[in-house]
């Protein structure tokens, strides 16, 4: 019953821009901390960013001037804007409750492709 689906991912061109959401279910949405977190290819995962329960967000060095994190408690949804996208972007992004890696429910992914 609880759980997190992302969507609004795909293929954009370099310097392109894409919105990805994250709903929530099963959760009592405005007492929830949450967090996006991307994993590249050969690459370990990363946390892009985080919003705590009432708005506060912390981001990445490598995005915190191109990503905002943002949250509609209306929608049970929290968004990740990413403006000025890079070929170092691509990646799956999930998103996930709490400000612990190893605690809390994951979503299952979602593909971001930055290609020309």
């Amino acid at each position: 019953q609880r759980q997190l689906v992302e969507s609004g991912g795909g293929l954009v061109q370099p310097g392109g821009s894409l919105r990805l959401s994250c709903e929530a279910s099963g959760f009592v949405f405005k007492a929830l901390a949450l967090a996006w977190h991307r994993q590249a290819p050969g690459k370990e995962r990363e946390l892009v960013g985080s919003i705590t329960s009432v708005g506060r967000t912390v981001l990445a060095d490598s995005v915190k001037d191109r990503f905002t994190i943002s949250r509609d408690n209306t929608k049970n949804t929290m968004y990740l804007q990413m403006n000025n996208l890079k070929t170092e972007d691509k990646a799956v992004y999930t998103c996930k409750t709490g400000l612990d890696v190893s605690l809390g429910y994951w979503g299952q992914g979602n593909q971001v492709t930055v290609s020309s």
